[in-house]
């Protein structure tokens, strides 16, 4: 469930024919590159990653030949690019262009600079994905510090670090240093924004997380119900946004094992992101993952399998095989063939989703726990316990040291 927002420098401007403008002296070198930026950020929101990491790279190579390395035009676009590898799983790919942002931005604009926060907050959003979080948290506190100073306390964007921040304490578990800050961030965005503003909705959706995690149903609900009510007021009922609250609050049902209200809302919710953002989405392939997650959890194997296999060739086709959440949705299609008894379909599976996970993130990701948990499952009904014991273990050794991070 994708509760947080990170900050990208993306350019929504007018994209077209921008190399023949330019020859033709129909636009100025600042045009093109801002028409190349919209490329690629139309290609990003529509998920057509491989076409957007084109793009990205025209953008940059023309910022780089056109202002010179050191510009900030530069500095912008390796920060598209990093973002992209990123949501990729390509973390390699995405920490030097991150890095490299970070200390141009900080050479031509100064270490205060709210470009400097944004870059911060990126690359503190990538050690996140990677279960790095001692190396996140100071950036996101450094972030936080600069836009406070430049912003002003009661600033959107400052709302937007504490979201974020709040966000890395619910993955440690941090759940009474998280609680604060969601409602910080929600107290600035009504009194910045007013209480029916899209913002809003989005930082009720997060505290109502908060509170899902910490199985708090009874006080997730309203704030979940509130936050769908002001995004289809505001966006209107077949906004994506209105999906994504759709979506959660379907969770936090079929966490209750509320089986029959969490279907139409997942179903509804997959519905609006097809609608909006085509039926190859990598968030047409979550909402297709949870409903196949709930189907396998009331023991409906049939409908299960082939939204988990769909959900599969989305992702793999959007974010390539060697992808986190490939190595999540296979982890999940093992599992259904381990509680149908197809053990032989199951453990090639598993072990391609651990590769997956051990070439991303590393063993010791907390997403990591669930697939050993899973695997051991397997290895108990086929007969080998030392197996499974070891994998008990190992999934007891990382949610211990997840906990032990507090």
């Amino acid at each position: 469930m994708k509760t947080l927002t990170k900050i990208i420098l993306v350019l929504l401007l007018v994209s077209g024919s921008v190399a023949l403008a330019y020859a033709q002296g129909q636009k100025n070198k600042e045009q093109v590159w801002e028409d190349l930026t919209a490329k690629f950020s139309t290609l990003y929101d529509r998920g057509k990653y491989p076409e957007a990491v084109e793009a990205a790279k025209e953008a940059l190579k023309f910022a780089e030949e056109s202002f010179g390395r050191d510009h900030e035009n530069v500095g912008a676009s390796l920060n598209n690019l990093a973002g992209l590898y990123q949501v990729q799983g390509k973390y390699a790919e995405a920490e030097p262009l991150y890095k490299r942002s970070l200390a141009m931005t900080e050479k031509g604009l100064g270490k205060d600079h709210l470009e400097v926060a944004a870059t911060l907050n990126n690359l503190a959003s990538l050690y996140v994905d990677q279960g790095k979080y001692i190396e996140a948290e100071p950036l996101y506190k450094r972030s936080l510090a600069i836009a406070e100073k430049v912003l002003g306390e009661d600033h959107p964007n400052v709302a937007m670090v504490l979201n974020n921040l709040a966000g890395l304490y619910i993955k440690q578990g941090k759940y009474t240093e998280a609680e604060p800050l969601f409602k910080r961030a929600l107290v600035i965005k009504e009194k910045a924004l007013g209480p029916d503003h899209s913002n809003v909705a989005a930082a009720l959706n997060n505290l109502a997380s908060l509170y899902w995690e910490q199985d708090k149903y009874a006080e997730a609900e309203p704030f979940y119900k509130r936050s769908l009510a002001i995004a289809e007021k505001v966006l209107g009922e077949d906004h994506p946004n209105v999906a994504m609250v759709l979506n959660n609050l379907a969770a936090l049902y079929a966490k209750q094992t509320k089986y029959t209200e969490a279907e139409p809302l997942y179903k509804r919710a997959l519905a609006l992101f097809e609608k909006a953002l085509g039926a190859d989405h990598p968030n047409v392939a979550a909402t297709l993952s949870n409903l196949g997650e709930l189907y396998r959890d009331q023991g409906k194997y049939i409908e299960s399998e082939p939204l988990f296999k769909r959900s599969l060739v989305i992702n793999e086709k959007a974010l390539g095989r060697d992808h986190p959440s490939v190595a999540g949705i296979l982890n999940n299609l093992a599992d259904l063939y381990t509680a149908q008894d197809k053990y032989e379909q199951a453990e090639p599976l598993f072990l391609e989703s651990m590769e997956t996970y051990k070439k991303t993130v590393g063993l010791e990701h907390p997403d990591v726990a669930e697939l050993f948990e899973n695997m051991a499952k397997l290895y108990k009904k086929t007969k080998r316990e030392a197996e499974a014991k070891k994998l008990t273990e190992r999934a007891k050794a990382i949610r211990k040291k997840q906990k032990d991070s507090k």
